[in-house]
């Protein structure tokens, strides 16, 4: 996926920081906080930094993707957080953290193998009584096909504006397909236009529910201000890493 490599410079134009500060206070909501605590978090899939930008003032946040591009983009944003290159289908680190979030970066989970092995994950590193917030973009009730554009100008004469169009071609599978036409102008002027294809995933809320807690975590639905589903679980479960 060329927006997540190639294009990863470009990143902070296609999607901002600045929108993300409504959703970070939701999610902070979801974490239910006491006056004066300032818990450790995980990220899994944290891209471009963006989410966590906002979060860091109330969180001791450790932030880990699977693309080394994105990781960079997100240090230039948050340079005083830790960093960890992985999947998280498969990572492992040596600690625990109060709470375990994972945004939209779950949809690149497209088979239950692959969503069973990322809450895994999360699971294995949030601490015994500890949260995982899992925020995907669709669960298969609420999908519904669709359009969206967006981007942004930089100071530096760049700008960037993209067509995000998506579908469900087999509503009988556990995937989607996204497609994104992305109109990038250079600071001389040239214009170029990138076609980036993502296949990403599309369960169930059952099928949510269930990985959960084969993951040993004992989940609840929360419909968040946008009406989507984002699943709260609490670790019952001593790993021991």
């Amino acid at each position: 996926m060329k927006m997540y490599s190639a294009l990863a410079s470009w990143w902070p134009l296609l999607s901002s920081p600045a929108d993300y500060a409504e959703e970070a206070e939701s999610f902070l909501a979801m974490m239910e906080i006491a006056p004066g605590e300032h818990p450790t978090l995980l990220e899994l899939g944290s891209g471009g930094g963006n989410l966590a930008s906002h979060l860091k003032a109330h969180v001791r946040a450790t932030l880990s993707d699977v693309a080394p591009a994105m990781l960079a983009v997100s240090r230039q944003l948050n340079p005083e957080l830790e960093h960890i290159e992985g999947d998280m289908r498969t990572l492992r680190v040596d600690r625990t953290f109060d709470v375990v979030l994972i945004h939209d970066a779950v949809a690149y989970c497209t088979t239950h193998d692959d969503l069973r092995a990322a809450l895994t994950t999360a699971a294995v590193h949030c601490r015994a009584g500890g949260t995982v917030i899992v925020a995907p973009d669709y669960v298969k009730e609420s999908f519904e096909p669709g359009t969206e554009s967006g981007g942004e100008d930089a100071p530096d004469g760049r700008a960037l504006r993209y067509l995000e169009w998506t579908w469900d071609p087999d509503p009988a599978d556990t995937t989607m397909e996204v497609v994104y036409a992305i109109v990038l102008r250079e600071r001389d002027g040239r214009v170029r236009v990138e076609l980036d294809q993502h296949h990403e995933g599309l369960f169930a809320e059952a099928e949510w529910l269930a990985a959960y807690r084969d993951a040993g975590l004992t989940p609840r639905v929360v419909h968040d201000r946008w009406g989507r589903h984002v699943f709260v679980g609490r670790n019952e479960k001593d790993w021991h890493l």
